[in-house]
């Protein structure tokens, strides 16, 4: 029964040398959580200044290191933990993909066994000194966001920021994992409403491929009194470059897409600024 408690400390020690931790969460599958973890991790890390740190904690379904474009890679044990796997010198990654024998592998664990290896992720990966963690998690509200929240307890976490598409398919279950992050008291940095139109890179003109019957992340943000951080275009390169992982910001600079998501890390980067200041005047104080 002490195991959790003695857990806890421990990754509270090892995350002292993180400044900011962030979790991306959806309600369901399929809606681009892990693609927006990917390039939420490539924007900042093009500031050379800055360490990234992309945790991908989907156990059953890892798909970063295909969207990083590092399968096949493997996890090196040293004296200090596990060393990530970098894309950059300033972008490292770990996942559960990692540590399978081939990309097909299925996972097949009960929660405890889960849990275990997160806890095994979040207190013996050697990150070193990083600016931005950023913790790609599982659709839905189960035993891994359980986990991670509650082992990252004392360690502070800047907030969720939470991923739908405008159809009430997707808000119904977003609806619940804001209330998820309510009662566990994880602070909502707002939502990100991905597929948001498609606008045709020759006439320019957009259309609804999904149709925001009842009113989409705009009014629902609204009632539930959550930020809405901003809404992303579909962009075809995107699935392209996440299937080559490559980023999609060098391909298609100026695509609306890109300019969306760079309005969207500009808005998470203030939120996380004044959560530190906001933390930094409670110490002081």
């Amino acid at each position: 029964m002490e195991e959790v408690p003695h857990a806890i400390e421990e990754i509270k020690e090892k995350m002292k040398t993180v400044k900011h931790k962030i979790l991306v969460l959806s309600g369901k599958g399929g809606v681009g959580k892990s693609t927006f973890s990917a390039h939420l991790a490539h924007g900042l890390a093009e500031d050379e200044n800055t360490q990234i740190a992309l945790l991908d904690i989907d156990i059953c379904g890892p798909s970063i290191p295909k969207i990083m474009g590092l399968e096949g890679e493997q996890v090196h044990q040293s004296g200090s933990g596990w060393s990530p796997v970098y894309v950059e010198d300033n972008l490292g990654v770990m996942s559960v993909g990692f540590l399978l024998s081939s990309p097909d592998d299925a996972v097949i664990w009960r929660g405890p066994k889960k849990n275990g290896m997160i806890k095994q992720f979040l207190r013996d990966v050697d990150w070193g000194e990083v600016d931005y963690l950023i913790v790609d998690t599982p659709p839905g509200t189960s035993d891994e966001h359980l986990s991670v929240v509650r082992y990252l307890a004392t360690a502070h976490i800047d907030g969720a920021v939470i991923i739908t598409t405008p159809q009430e398919v997707s808000l119904q279950d977003v609806r619940k994992e804001i209330n998820f992050c309510r009662k566990v008291k994880l602070p909502i940095i707002g939502v990100v409403e991905n597929m948001s139109g498609f606008i045709c890179p020759k006439c320019k003109k957009e259309s609804q491929i999904f149709p925001p019957t009842t009113g989409g992340a705009e009014l629902m943000c609204q009632d539930l009194e959550v930020p809405l951080l901003g809404r992303v275009p579909l962009d075809p390169l995107i699935g392209k470059n996440c299937d080559k992982g490559q980023s999609f910001f060098i391909d298609a600079p100026d695509s609306p897409a890109t300019l969306a998501y760079r309005s969207i890390i500009q808005r998470i980067q203030e939120f996380c600024n004044l959560h530190q200041s906001k933390e930094e005047n409670l110490i002081s104080s």
